[in-house]
């Protein structure tokens, strides 16, 4: 046996062994995980559980379909879809703004000032700020949009930072040697070059934000997640299934919607 073929052996059996302890490891924190919340799956999956399981869901269905409900709905989706659109359109204007200081272009100074006003931004998950802006500002819509606007804010501000950070200084040199001003040498050179970028991740997080603006409902930020918490309240399970179904069929528009326009700026960048 040659010593390259007894050394390959050798680092594929550590790597082996190495595999090995880590899957011990997970497989004992899930267990300890198991035992201490006191989770019995097998109750779960037993008899008398299916059967329970069952009959709450069929309580669902049929949906309600009624004309007055429906209209209804319609105005609690059209309600979430803007929360989410305003919501994130405020959100990717606050992100290009603090952007700027954020990738250091104001020196370093304001650039950790940003970076740390980015973090507890984003930090602080939706809900918390929901809830807190309906102490603020009233049960709404309002409250909603402002709580996605301020959590959404500092997720593409960060996003937003990292690509000037990542984007080529070469073009705005040329300008700049060239006798442009920095701000023009940004708005020809690098704005360009990461306006892709920008629009990609602002689309991402409308998708993102269209299923959180339905969760905040559960808190008064208005749409359908209100009207499902409403409704859930006074146990009117087909209502809510008439709801589920129209979040559901918001979701799968918006998703698609994006892509589409996410290939377009794709074949048009080519």
């Amino acid at each position: 046996m040659s010593t390259a073929t007894f050394a390959e052996r050798r680092a594929a059996l550590g790597l082996c062994v190495h595999c090995w302890l880590t899957v011990l490891l997970l497989a004992v924190l899930v267990w300890t995980s198991f035992a201490y919340l006191s989770v019995d799956l097998s109750s779960l999956f037993s008899i008398e559980s299916g059967s329970s399981m069952a009959r709450f869901i069929l309580r669902f269905f049929p949906p309600d379909l009624g004309g007055e409900f429906l209209r209804r709905i319609a105005r609690g989706t059209i309600e979430t879809l803007a929360i989410s659109a305003l919501g994130t359109l405020l959100a990717a204007g606050a992100g290009v703004l603090l952007a700027l200081p954020a990738a250091g272009r104001f020196g370093a100074a304001l650039k950790v000032a940003t970076r740390f006003l980015l973090n507890f931004l984003r930090s602080v998950p939706e809900l918390v700020w929901a809830a807190l802006m309906v102490l603020a500002a009233g049960l709404g819509p309002f409250a909603g949009t402002l709580a996605l606007a301020l959590h959404t804010s500092g997720v593409l501000g960060r996003l937003f930072a990292e690509s000037l950070e990542n984007a080529p200084p070469e073009p705005a040199r040329a300008l700049t040697l060239g006798g442009a001003a920095p701000a023009l040498a940004f708005a020809y050179a690098t704005l360009p070059l990461i306006t892709p970028q920008l629009v990609a991740y602002s689309l991402y997080r409308w998708e993102m934000n269209i299923r959180m603006a339905t969760v905040l409902g559960f808190v008064g930020a208005g749409g359908l997640g209100q009207m499902l918490y409403y409704e859930l309240s006074l146990l009117h399970e087909p209502q809510a299934c008439s709801i589920i179904l129209a979040m559901l069929a918001l979701v799968v528009l918006v998703d698609a919607a994006s892509a589409w326009i996410r290939r377009r700026q794709m074949r048009s960048g080519g």
